[in-house]
Parts: C-alpha cells; sequence; structure tokens
C-alpha cells in the first residue's frame, strides 16, 4: 500500500514566489559567492525570510523543526532538506554578511527590487526605532570600529532595563518599500544618526532609487543636518515646537485667517532662513489634532489646577514669624502657578496665647503669628493662550517652488510618514522574528536586522503587487469584515492561504489539497502556480 501524508504550504508558497520575482538569492549568492557548502548564502537568506514571514515566533536555530513538514524543496530549490538549515548554516551566512556589510548588501538587494517593481517614488521617509536585547553583549567594552554596541539608552520599546540596537530606515512611498537600513548602537540619538545617514548613503540613494525628497520628523531639523542636506537633497520635515522661532511664529497666527484646505486642515505659508538655508515653513491647523488636545489640556489643567490648590492651603496653614518670611513665601510660590491664580491675597496677623480658651483682659500675647489668606481660582487667561497653540505644527522644506511642491503636498507627504511607522508596527509584532534577538555576537544581531528589513520588504512588495493587480483587472476580495477591497492587506491574504497543505505518496508530489477560487484568484494574480502545482 503507498504512504500518504501532507506538508504544510500555507502562505508560504506566496512569500517564496516573492523571493524569487525580486531575485534575492540571486542577488546574494552575485555579491556572496557561495562556498564549498551544500547551502549557499542566498538560499539561507530566502529560508530565514519564509522564517521570518511564518509569523510563528520561533527562535533561529530551531529552523529545521520549522521546515519538518513543509515542502523544502519547492520553497527553496531541489535537493535542499529542512536538515540542512541548521544553525551553523545559518551562523556562516550572517557572518558573510557582516563581513560584506548589511547596508550595502541591502542597498543592491533593494535598488534591483525598486526596479523589478517598477517603482519611481519622489519621496523618501527616514525613521529609526529600538529593538530590546537578551543578553549583555558589548556594552561595557569600548566601541569599536564597525560593530555596534549593544547598551542600554532611551528605550522606544519600555524596556530600559535591557540593552538595546537601533534600526534606520528610508521608506519609498509608492509600496512602502524600505530602499536603506542600516542599524545603530543602543545609545545613539536620532539627530545625530539622521546627519550620519544623509552625509554616506543619500546621494547615493538618489541615483539608485531616484528619490528627490527626504521626509523626517523633527529630529532631522537641526542646524548641522540642514546644512548637510541643502546642497545633497530636498526635505519635507517638521520644525521642532521648542525652537524660538517656531513659538515666535504660533503666537503671531490667528487660525480664522488661515487657508482652509477641508474641514479637518488650514494652513498658512511663510518663508524663512534657519540654519543658513532659505525655507518655506508651512504653519498647519488640524481640527483632529485640536481636539485631542484639549483634551489633554483639560485633563492636565485640572489635574494641575487640584494639586496647586492643596499647596495653597498648605502655604496658608503654615505660620510665619513676621510679615517679610509670609512675603517672600508667598513670592516663591506665585512662581511655581501654572494653571491657577490668587486673589485677595492678605497676610494676616494672628496672636498666640500660653493657655488655651479665650485670653484674659488686658493678657499680652506670647507671640504673634503671620498667615496668608486669599482665594484661589483657575486662570481662564492661561487657559485661553494654551488653547490658541493648540493644533498648530509647522512643515519646513527647502523646495522653494510652491509649483514644484505646494503646501498641501508638503502635508500630504509629511503624512506619509506613517508608511515607516506601519514598518516599524510590523518588525515589532510579538509573532515576527523580532522576538528572536538572541544571537552569539552583536555581528550577528546587525546582519539579522537587515534579514528583518528583508521580511519586511517581501512583505510589502506582496501587498503592493496584489493591491496593484486587483485594481489593474478590476477585481476585490473579500476582507476580514466580509465586505469587498482592492486593497486588502497582505496579512489577511496570508491568512486566507491556511490550511493549504500538498499531498505526497510514497514521497511524491500528486497535488495540493484545499485550493479555492479564492486562492487561484491571488496565486494567478502574482504568477506564482509553480509553487502552488
Amino acid at each position: 500500500m503507498s504512504e500518504f501524508r501532507t506538508q504544510d504550504l500555507g502562505h508560504l508558497g506566496l512569500v517564496a514566489g516573492m523571493c524569487k520575482e525580486l531575485r534575492i538569492a540571486e542577488m546574494v549568492d552575485k555579491v556572496m559567492p557561495p562556498s564549498d557548502k551544500q547551502i549557499s548564502h542566498g538560499t539561507a537568506v530566502c529560508a530565514m525570510i519564509l522564517n521570518g514571514l511564518g509569523f510563528i515566533n520561533q527562535r533561529l536555530y530551531l529552523m529545521p523543526e520549522f521546515f519538518q513538514n513543509k515542502p523544502v524543496d519547492r520553497l527553496l530549490g531541489e535537493g535542499i532538506t529542512a536538515d540542512q538549515l541548521n544553525d551553523d548554516t545559518l551562523g556562516r551566512t550572517m557572518d558573510a554578511i557582516y563581513d560584506y556589510n548589511p547596508t550595502e548588501l541591502y542597498a543592491h538587494i533593494s535598488a534591483q527590487s525598486c526596479v523589478i517593481l517598477g517603482l519611481h517614488s519622489r519621496f523618501g521617509h527616514m525613521d529609526s526605532t529600538g529593538f530590546h536585547v537578551d543578553g549583555k553583549y558589548n556594552a561595557d567594552q569600548p566601541p569599536q570600529e564597525g560593530i555596534i554596541r549593544l547598551t542600554k539608552g532611551y528605550s522606544r520599546d519600555h524596556r530600559p532595563d535591557l540593552n538595546q540596537c537601533i534600526l534606520n530606515l528610508i521608506v519609498e512611498s509608492q509600496a512602502s518599500i524600505p530602499i536603506h537600513m542600516s542599524s545603530a548602537s543602543g545609545n545613539c540619538e536620532d539627530k545625530t544618526e539622521f546627519r550620519s545617514l544623509v552625509k554616506k548613503h543619500i546621494e547615493q540613494l538618489k541615483n539608485a532609487i531616484g528619490f528627490e525628497y527626504i521626509v523626517a520628523d523633527s529630529a532631522l531639523y537641526t542646524e548641522d543636518t540642514l546644512k548637510e542636506l541643502a546642497d545633497r537633497a530636498l526635505f519635507i520635515t517638521r520644525m521642532p515646537e521648542t525652537l524660538s522661532i517656531a513659538k515666535d511664529l504660533l503666537k503671531r497666527i490667528d487660525i480664522e485667517f488661515m487657508q482652509k484646505i477641508d474641514d479637518k486642515y488650514r494652513y498658512q505659508e511663510v518663508c524663512g532662513i534657519y540654519g543658513q538655508v532659505k525655507q518655506r515653513w508651512i504653519i498647519v491647523f488640524s481640527q483632529h489634532a485640536y481636539d485631542r488636545e484639549i483634551q489633554t489640556l483639560n485633563r492636565r489643567m485640572l489635574k494641575g489646577g487640584d494639586q496647586e490648590y492643596k499647596d495653597f492651603v498648605k502655604l496658608c496653614n503654615r505660620p510665619f514669624a513676621c510679615q517679610e518670611d509670609a512675603k517672600r513665601a508667598w513670592e516663591k510660590f506665585q512662581t511655581t502657578l501654572q494653571y491657577t491664580f490668587v486673589a485677595d491675597l492678605q497676610i494676616q496677623e494672628q496672636a498666640r496665647y500660653g493657655k488655651r480658651g479665650k485670653p484674659k483682659k488686658g493678657e499680652s500675647p506670647q507671640s504673634i503669628d503671620y498667615f496668608i489668606t486669599g482665594a484661589i481660582s483657575s486662570s481662564l487667561e492661561e487657559r485661553a493662550q494654551q488653547m490658541r497653540m493648540k493644533g498648530l505644527f509647522i512643515l519646513a522644506t527647502n523646495e522653494l517652488d510652491s509649483d514644484k511642491l505646494s503646501a498641501i503636498d508638503v502635508l500630504k507627504n509629511y503624512k506619509g510618514q506613517s508608511k515607516v511607522e506601519k514598518g516599524f508596527r510590523f518588525l515589532k509584532n510579538p509573532e515576527f522574528i523580532a522576538g528572536t534577538l538572541f544571537l552569539k555576537k552583536p555581528e550577528r544581531i546587525m546582519a539579522l536586522l537587515m534579514i528583518m528589513t528583508l521580511c519586511l520588504m517581501v512583505y510589502a512588495a506582496l501587498e503592493y503587487r496584489i493591491r496593484q493587480g486587483l485594481q489593474q483587472q478590476g477585481q476585490t476580495v473579500i476582507n476580514q469584515v466580509n465586505k469587498q477591497t482592492d486593497r486588502p492587506t497582505a496579512r489577511w491574504i496570508f491568512h486566507c492561504f491556511t490550511g493549504i497543505h500538498i499531498l505526497l505518496s510514497d514521497g511524491t508530489c500528486i497535488g495540493v489539497l484545499n485550493l479555492e477560487e479564492k486562492h487561484w484568484q491571488i496565486i494567478n494574480l502574482l504568477g506564482y502556480r509553480d509553487f502552488y502545482i
């Protein structure tokens, strides 16, 4: 009798198909030629991408177990087995990635991928995030050139007790493909890293990818960084509200006279110079931000006013030896008031006698205490002044020609910064490979960050190609809430492919189980039939 068994394929056929379409293994093997080992570096990289996009949060050293019930030869190539994808194979590949330079290797792959996908984006969105790591690594060692320090710093993961590393990304705006990645030490600052990135990579990225504008948050807006950018690239960024020039601009703005974009936004445009760079400043009012910030202001004023009332009561209950002491204490207390003010302030005398009760006629007091009295109330003027500043922020660009980039386009593309933030949320998903940031040495952590970014690239490329295909052919699919859409998430498509299995008879594939019309729709859009037939 024949022996029948199944292998779990699921959505991994889509992932393997995109890796093949983007020629990831081909590019890796081109710049890092295979050794005499059975598994090439390119194949090992694709295996790690499959593991990362398997969404099972499994450690890298358990990769043979991950592939144990998968059709490895179909996904990675004929003759490859799960046992060959062991920690020695992966370790050699990560060491080779570090030796070559993870940032340079990723640059080759991303440039090739943008060409294959036909991407021509004008905007690159730059940001950074941190990943905490298990292990001590080189936190107590002096810095080494070319190796990041896994050490403590400001923790975006809210784990200040753990060492961390930083990942810098630049994401193109058309398909949300990361076009640049670089790793940094855990205690580095965004301002310093952004300036370093501009100096080292912007020209290369402009030539390779062809984008015109770099978009970033307020960490980019420093005098030194703007000077570096001025002759290298055009920028769109947010002016920090802590700058005195920003405070002055916002104080002079009258929302009623700002130009209306829609019910949510208004703007006013002015020109200025900062860091010796001529710029256009677009002052934006957001109704949504205003509503949110007013709620925060009300909570803060209520809490702050309540605390100031309690502090004033304590001050009023405190006796002073003389009027001058009471006056000095009041003047000092007055400087701490932010949310309230005191009216009818008086300093009153109160005689103290040796015995309790009513003093005898003609009895002299032993001492005289001085007490502060007054009425405390909320400062409506302070609240009104703060309300005027809410919902306002300033965007800056060195594109002086508004015909090439209008104020509305500046706002629209700054809001596109969410593309890189979405990528960070993907990488920090508990089911993703990010949970495995424990390797033998920091060099391999640097290589792993590149692998993680490749996973994000493949995921974003799949999502882009699926949406592009649906829109070009006028098709839709059912989404999570049972409605038709031509913009499904790749994660939802992956979920739809749960339960797809390869049927084997005596080790030979005789069919693919559980394929339905909804699956064939996606397979035909992408053209990955080889993995499902």
